[in-house]
């Protein structure tokens, strides 16, 4: 196959004219008959000045021909080869993938220095474990738990025998649900709805337990105090959820159910405390609740209203029946003085509001009209003081 498509190009090359680039590698001319072609010299193509010394090279202007090739000899091999093998010469043949340290003073090698201070290193950072004032370390040997570290400095084995989990568990952790501003309804035990909001504080009691007896142990906080949520406010109606010391027990409650469930769990987990934040109607309803809100406190302002106003009749009552006992101790060591008193007391009650003044005694008019003559001088008074100024 190979000898037919050389044939093939031969001709082709033939047929336009031009000899091959690549040579003929024999004494052939274009035609393949031996005799020199157009473009050949005139000393023919086996003239010893002219003959061709290996294949052509195409890409040389002018069709240049290369030098011919030889085999590479032993001592061409190793003369190549000696330069690299000094630690990198300066010819293209050399790098640093066999660069080489230079020796110590002694002539020993670096190189078991550096393992060893690299071992040390190693040993340094795995075996000493600095645990703060706050915190505790859980060591496990292999990945099964071995002893809890307390604060300060620690040795164990080196990783990876042993490896040390430092936490804290001094800090308070606070958890807020829902975590966004989402709804959280919960049914009260007067069947309404109301939406919460709240905080749970806990930090860790027992790392051990913490660490290995639950999956998530975070998680697991939060699911056990949306469930003692849901069934602390089942146990109260919606006004004692909403505020007042109602929202205080209903905290407490929740506390103790969520220590009582985690402690069941062996969570490791102490329950700090839980704060409702907000408690209110869903937002469907909150216009029609709202109005609800104010006609109760509407009504609660008028029944207070109206307590004041008893309280204040009541007390007036009160006051009047021990005044009439005073009088009446007086009427009993006195009783014409005190009927006469009373008379004259009554009587200038009355009369105090009355424009008529009788005055009765011998040659004085029965009639005398006080009030219009005192209100007559007092007009003639103001008229005289405008008319000076």
């Amino acid at each position: 196959m190979k000898a037919i498509g050389d044939a093939i190009a031969r001709g082709v090359l033939t047929m336009a004219g031009r000899r091959s680039p690549w040579g003929s590698g024999g004494k052939d001319g274009p035609d393949g008959t031996g005799e020199p072609g157009d473009g050949d010299p005139p000393g023919g193509p086996d003239s010893p000045a002219d003959k061709p010394q290996g294949p052509r090279n195409p890409w040389l202007p002018g069709g240049e021909q290369t030098p011919p090739r030889r085999s590479a000899s032993i001592e061409d091999i190793f003369r190549a080869r000696g330069p690299r093998k000094g630690g990198g010469g300066s010819g293209g043949g050399g790098g640093g993938g066999n660069f080489r340290l230079p020796p110590r003073p002694d002539g020993k090698s670096w190189v078991p220095l550096i393992v060893g201070g690299i071992a040390l290193l190693w040993l340094a950072t795995t075996t000493t474990h600095m645990v703060g004032p706050k915190e505790e370390g859980i060591v496990t040997t292999f990945g099964k738990y071995s002893h809890t570290i307390m604060p300060g400095v620690s040795l164990t084995l080196p990783w990876p025998i042993q490896n040390v989990t430092v936490a804290d568990v001094t800090s308070i952790k606070v958890d807020t649900i829902p975590e966004n501003e989402s709804e959280k309804l919960m049914l009260t035990s007067d069947q309404n709805l109301v939406d919460l909001s709240y905080l749970v504080r806990w930090n860790i009691k027992n790392l051990k337990l913490y660490t290995f007896q639950l999956d998530d142990p975070e998680q697991t906080v939060r699911e056990v105090a949306e469930a003692a949520m849901r069934a602390s406010i089942a146990e109260v109606q919606l006004t004692d959820a909403m505020g007042g010391a109602g929202r205080a027990r209903v905290e407490q409650a929740v506390r103790q159910r969520m220590q009582a469930i985690l402690d069941t769990y062996r969570a490791g987990v102490i329950v700090q405390g839980v704060e409702i934040k907000k408690a209110d109607p869903p937002a469907k309803v909150i216009g029609a609740f709202q109005q609800v809100t104010a006609a109760q406190q509407d009504a609660q302002r008028d029944r207070s209203n109206a307590q004041a106003w008893a309280q204040q009749l009541l007390a007036r009552a009160q006051g009047d029946a021990a005044a009439f006992d005073k009088v009446y101790e007086q009427y009993k060591l006195a009783p014409e003085v005190t009927k006469r008193r009373m008379y004259y007391e009554t009587m200038e009650r009355v009369l105090s509001n009355n424009d008529k003044v009788i005055v009765e005694a011998n040659g004085v008019t029965p009639y005398l009209p006080l009030p219009e003559v005192r209100r007559r001088a007092q007009a003639a008074a103001a008229a005289s003081a405008t008319g000076d100024q």
